[in-house]
């Protein structure tokens, strides 16, 4: 950027501070998911005219008759405002900043004063200001404010500094907005969602110097956003101008300038091997943008090298991974005013990247790394695209359309899969001295995710109303191919366990002598698999007077998901979000506001759902004792394999590789997941730089969509069926009507009473042994319904920067409880997005109400800079939050001999051995001897705080045609290491108590540090 450009910018934002804010008889302002407007008031019937500084766009409008005019769908950028009466200029030129999603305010000139700016107002942003037209919580935030702090260099560390915000704590990462799980946000990039739609964890991302800008909503968003019940973040990529701008970028983060990791340990013993983990990064990226036909046709493109070398041992410190990762990322926009009322716009970028590793034993105390074990390689990204049409039909109809892809391969597989089987090991058994297993790649997988999406957005402006509505449409693929590697697709799980312990799936206890047993998993799917979402939304912006805005909202929207047949088995419609928001403008000089909306969002089924129950999967899970190891060679190198000894259980009742009759594995009448939302806030601007504002939020979630293990209906027991359903609610599914033994239509079961058959088994000594006899009764249990509520209030107070210093600090304080987390469950590390264990059967979530894995009580987060000198500035970041809950979680229950995850534990007669020390011939035992107390959710107290302080110090300095940057960053600086999540299961098998209940598993990234250096012409 010119140096003359910046500073009529920075000109025009010390204006926008010392005028403060305009008054509010002006349409509402609302914009779109990557453009923002411009809105104002200036002379009656004025025409106002709008040309973008850097690439030369016009549009002009004309004012009504109070002077009210709006110009929607601008690209990001800076812009000059200029209004004519009758030819005459009415008041100076103005210089305005238009953001992402948001609008600016810019009153130009009036009765009183024809020819000097009123007021300017850069709204929705960092900026101190209070938007007494938006309805809506979200925080804007651009590259150069970022240049200034310590952020990491990704779009969750952008989220995170948005209040209510946290990151997720189990393996499967992600972030948390206001209490949801980490699989219920949406990403956009230019208006195409890129959300991971297999297990809607992750997202597709660009290299951080793609973007311009983000967006990060955290509620009350309008309706022409949906398919979460979490948060959304925006962001928008870089554009050229009509001046020929070209630069590159180093960022550099040696493993030498990363803490070590803090390895676990158990009575002495070390159980998690962390210390010799680290990653080598560099980065280097080289861009150009500018004019292909000036004021008409401009392009920005960015190629960025990468050579990341990660590098960790397994979790025993046998083992160590080297990885190496070089492919480089490619990303364009390219923009052409076709005229003043047409724009079309081209977003590219492939983020395709391949890791390959190699595996090599290794001596943990000498640090001597062995021979080569294995290789294996991992794929993922792909080509992702958006073409986007604006046009503007009238000074008051306005449409976008836009068609775009989304592509993310994920592929994992090794040389070695046809020969090796993947093994694990718990950590209670006996270490073979040698590797387990002769790979670590647990299966053969290849997927490839496509989205294909198109909408259409338009805004209609009569008087006083400003209508918003519009069309969206995804149609999500996902083409599959998994099994288990090694001969068979068996995967061996050797787990620590005691004589007579139930082990969920398997029929039988674990027969007599056995302390560890052997679990043999063969898994394999394959198929193409398709969900579609459909949506259309209305809104009506309405200014029932100078002071205040009513916000009402509808969309409707409808999910389909699709077994491999390409049939519906998941299908509901008429899924209507009512969205009604205000702002009063309560002095009358835009410097207060109260503000609130109440709305209903929908979540949709991801497709990991449409594969694991509509497609051929065969899951057989076999149970043996555990003999001991058996010493193997493979390419010259010894590896462990366990040893099978007796079998006491089988199980393929999640699948057996048929395409079942889906009829009886899916709630014909199933409800969906949806979320409601209620916000009250005050915001106020206490002079030119200050801000402050309070909000109270409450979320409510309702139903869940889960697989749920039916064995009874009025006719008693039945076959086990695993559907996906509603817990807790009537669910209707094709069975035996007559009670004949034939499935002749649809059968409803109110689960919240019945459904599930309970017994207790019976065992008897005999020849020296306990034998299974018989079961003693039974009868029907229903599921409690899951709960889950989010209660916050939110403080922040904020001054904008002035070239000397800007500072930002929020606290939250919140309750999160239920006895649901969503559609993941990080209690557990569970991240196979809507297939948790929660509710496999009654017993699983019985007494499960408490404080849920999200529910961190206190939030404080602070961020600032400060400008040394005009070439020095340093930054600083916090991030503090106080621990989740920890739960000592059992497996039995007092009710049902089967064994999943509960919140009791078996304290008295666990085992037959306990209750007969000295068993007789013809002594008897039931399950129902057990004796059992309840361990309620978050009964075991919390985790610590976590603490992150990040700090930069940068400099910059200007040539006559070049501007040189450069940045230290350090993250953690305090190297704080505290575990994050811990293991909670207290109760591994009935009766049995975990030795590593409550000790750390997954901890806080050590400190690093990162240099970055750029020259820009």
């Amino acid at each position: 950027m010119s140096s003359r450009v910046w500073n009529v910018r920075r000109t025009a934002l010390c204006m926008a501070l010392g005028f403060g804010l305009a008054s509010l008889a002006v349409p509402a302002a609302f914009a779109g998911s990557n453009d923002g407007s411009v809105i104002g008031h200036t002379a009656a019937s004025a025409v106002v005219t709008i040309t973008n500084t850097e690439n030369g766009f016009t549009r002009s409008v004309t004012a009504d008759a109070q002077g009210n005019y709006r110009i929607p769908f601008l690209p990001v950028g800076t812009y000059t405002l200029q209004a004519t009466s009758g030819g005459t200029p009415v008041g100076k030129p103005v210089q305005v900043a238009v953001s992402l999603g948001s609008a600016t305010t810019a009153d130009i000139g009036g009765e009183a004063e024809a020819t000097e700016l009123a007021t300017i107002r850069v709204s929705g942003t960092i900026l101190p200001g209070v938007d007494v037209s938006s309805t809506e919580s979200a925080l804007n935030i651009t590259a150069q404010d970022i240049q200034r702090l310590p952020v990491e260099r990704n779009v969750s560390a952008v989220a995170l500094l948005a209040p209510g915000v946290t990151p997720g704590s189990a393996g499967f990462g992600g972030i948390s907005f206001g209490g949801s799980s980490v699989a219920e946000n949406a990403f956009y990039i230019n208006g195409l969602n890129v959300t991971d739609f297999y297990n809607r964890i992750g997202f597709s991302e660009a290299p951080f110097d793609f973007y311009q800008e983000f967006q990060v909503k955290t509620g009350g968003y309008s309706v022409e956003y949906g398919r979460t019940t979490g948060g959304v973040i925006n962001a928008v990529a870089k554009s050229g101008s009509n001046v020929f701008h070209f630069g590159s970028k180093l960022v550099w983060a040696p493993r030498d300038w990363e803490a070590s990791a803090r390895d676990s340990y158990l009575d002495g013993d070390r159980y998690l091997t962390r210390s010799r983990d680290s990653t080598d990064s560099t980065r280097l990226n080289v861009w150009a943008s500018g004019p292909i036909v000036k004021d008409k046709l401009f392009f920005f493109a960015m190629y960025e090298g990468r050579d990341i070398r990660p590098q960790n041992t397994d979790d025993a410190g046998n083992s160590f991974d080297k990885g190496k990762s070089n492919d480089g990322f490619w990303g364009t926009t390219i923009d052409w005013n076709i005229t003043s009322s047409n724009i079309l716009s081209l977003m590219a970028f492939s983020n395709k990247n391949r890791t390959d590793t190699s595996t090599y034993a290794y001596d943990f105390d000498s640090k001597t790394r062995g021979d080569k074990l294995a290789d294996s390689y991992s794929e993922n990204g792909g080509r992702n695209w958006a073409l986007t049409w604006t046009s503007y039909f009238t000074d008051d109809l306005s449409m976008k359309l836009m068609y775009g892809r989304n592509d993310r391969t994920s592929v994992a597989a090794s040389p070695a899969d046809a020969a090796c089987n993947y093994v694990t090991r718990d950590a209670g058994v006996e270490d073979p001295g040698v590797p387990v297993g002769c790979t670590n790649n647990l299966s053969v997988y290849d997927r490839d995710d496509l989205r294909k999406q198109a909408r259409a957005d338009f805004e209609w402006t009569l008087g006083d109303h400003l209508l918003r509505f519009g069309v969206d449409r995804e149609s999500d693929t996902s083409d599959l191919s998994s099994r288990y590697a090694g001969p068979d697709g068996i995967e061996y799980d050797v787990v620590a366990t005691s004589p007579g312990a139930s082990i969920p799936d398997a029929e039988n206890p674990v027969p007599p002598g056995y302390t560890a047993y052997v679990r043999a998993r063969r898994y394999e799917i394959f198929g193409n698999f398709e969900s579609t979402n459909n949506a259309f939304y209305l809104e009506d912006n309405w200014s029932l007077n100078d002071n205040f805005v009513l916000n009402l909202g509808l969309r409707n929207e409808s999910f389909n998901n699709k077994d491999a047949s390409g049939r519906s088995y998941i299908k509901m419609d008429h899924m209507v979000s009512p969205r009604v928001g205000f702002s009063w403008d309560m002095t009358g000089d835009g410097n207060t506001k109260l503000f609130g909306n109440v709305g209903r969002y929908f979540l949709p089924v991801a497709n990991v759902i449409n594969i694991k129950q509509g497609g051929a999967l065969l899951d057989e899970r076999t149970f043996y004792g555990f003999d001991g190891w058996e010493i193997l060679e493979h390419d010259g190198v010894q590896y462990a394999m366990p040893k099978l000894g007796t079998q006491f259980g089988f199980s393929n009742d999640q699948g057996d590789g048929t395409v079942g009759d889906l009829r009886s594995e899916v709630d014909h009448d199933m409800d969906p997941v949806y979320q409601d939302e209620l916000i009250l806030g005050f915001q106020q601007q206490l002079d030119q730089m200050w801000s402050w504002g309070v909000r109270g939020i409450y979320r409510k979630l309702h139903n869940a969509i889960d697989d749920i293990n039916i064995t009874a209906t009025s006719c008693g027991r039945i076959p086990s069926h695993w559907v996906m359903a509603n817990p807790g609610k009537e669910v209707t599914i094709w069975g035996d009507t007559n009670c004949d033994g034939v499935d002749d239509g649809y059968v409803s079961i109110d689960t919240s009473k019945a459904g599930y058959w309970t017994e207790n088994d019976n065992y008897q000594y005999t020849n020296g042994e306990w034998e299974y006899v018989n079961s003693t009764g039974g009868s029907q249990r229903g599921w409690v319904k899951p709960k889950r509520s989010y209660k916050a209030l939110e403080f922040q107070i904020d001054r904008a920067w002035d070239n000397k210093w800007a500072f930002n600090a929020s606290y939250t304080l919140s309750w999160n409880q239920g006895n649901a987390e969503g559609p993941v469950n990080t209690d557990t590390n569970f991240g196979d997005t809507g297939r948790t264990e929660n509710f496999d059967d009654p017993f699983v979530n019985l007494g499960g109400n408490g404080p849920l894995a999200n529910d961190h009580r206190h939030q404080i987060k602070l961020r600032g800079t400060y400008a040394l000198t005009e070439q020095w500035h340093i930054g600083a970041t916090l991030d503090a939050h106080s621990g989740g809950p920890i739960t000592a979680m059992g497996v039995g229950n007092p009710y049902n001999w089967k064994s999943y995850h509960s919140y009791y534990l078996c304290t008295a007669n666990c085992t037959p051995e306990e209750t007969y020390p000295n068993p007789q011939e013809g002594d008897t035992w039931s399950t129902s001897d057990r004796v059992f107390e309840h361990s309620p959710r978050g009964g075991a107290g919390r985790m610590p705080w976590f603490v992150d302080l990040g700090a930069s110090i940068s400099y910059e300095h200007k040539f006559s045609s070049a501007t040189f940057r450069t940045k230290l960053a350090v993250y953690n600086l305090l190297n704080r290491q505290e575990p994050v999540w811990v293991y909670q299961e207290l109760e591994p098998g009935v009766g049995d108590r975990d030795p590593y209940f409550g000790k750390e598993r997954f901890l806080q990234s050590p400190r690093y540090a990162q240099l970055t250096v750029s020259v820009d012409f």
